[in-house]
């Protein structure tokens, strides 16, 4: 299947969602970035389900030994699950920058490399600013997906519905974290790569 792919859709579970925009919470003047996790629905061949999310980086995020190491490390550890890395996750640095920058082009190409149908969110902070004053249900995320030239597109100005939460609350959820500084609780490869003892699956976050 080609990069274009215009009609796909991307279904993002409420705790892989959640983990992301956690991370870029905990690291709010600083880039961070992370992997999505997952498949093409067995039941629909034009849904990409994205069932777990992995925090990387808040410090380089670049630097390709250590994106390299954790990227092997990640798909070793889904791929038994019959999972496996489906796309790429990026907040800038600056609030208001909503660029898709060469850092994110370029790992979002790496993943295509091996997942064609893959796609980038960047965090929509002016979206996630919002949230607590509306009532919206969609993703605080853009979404990018590669087309036929290769080049990344933003795929509907208003997100659209290609890119949904799979569970409709999940908003609410994120609101509830976030008021209860849950954020702290967030390990990312860089925490890991630091102290081998956190570990980068996050299992106690959601407990």
């Amino acid at each position: 299947m080609g990069g274009g792919g215009g009609e796909l859709r991307y279904e993002i579970s409420q705790n892989a969602y959640i983990k992301l925009v956690l991370h870029a919470r905990k690291h709010k003047t600083a880039a961070v970035n992370g992997v999505l996790v997952g498949r093409v629905s067995p039941q629909k061949n034009d849904v990409v389900e994205i069932t777990d999310s992995v925090p990387l980086f808040h410090a380089h995020l670049g630097l390709l030994p250590n994106l390299e190491i954790s990227l092997i490390l990640i798909e070793e550890h889904y791929s038994a699950q019959g999972l496996g890395i489906v796309g790429y996750f990026h907040a800038n640095e600056r609030f208001d920058d909503q660029e898709l920058n060469g850092v994110a082009k370029n790992i979002g190409d790496h993943i295509c490399r091996y997942f064609p149908q893959s796609a980038v969110l960047l965090l929509d902070n002016k979206k996630l600013e919002a949230l607590p004053k509306g009532k919206g249900l969609s993703p605080v995320m853009q979404l990018y997906t590669r087309d036929a030239s290769k080049n990344w597109k933003l795929v509907g100005s208003d997100g659209g519905s290609q890119l949904v939460t799979k569970e409709p609350a999940a908003n609410v959820v994120l609101l509830d974290y976030i008021s209860s500084e849950k954020w702290h609780d967030v390990v990312d490869f860089d925490d890991h790569l630091d102290d081998i003892s956190k570990d980068w699956l996050n299992p106690e976050l959601f407990k």
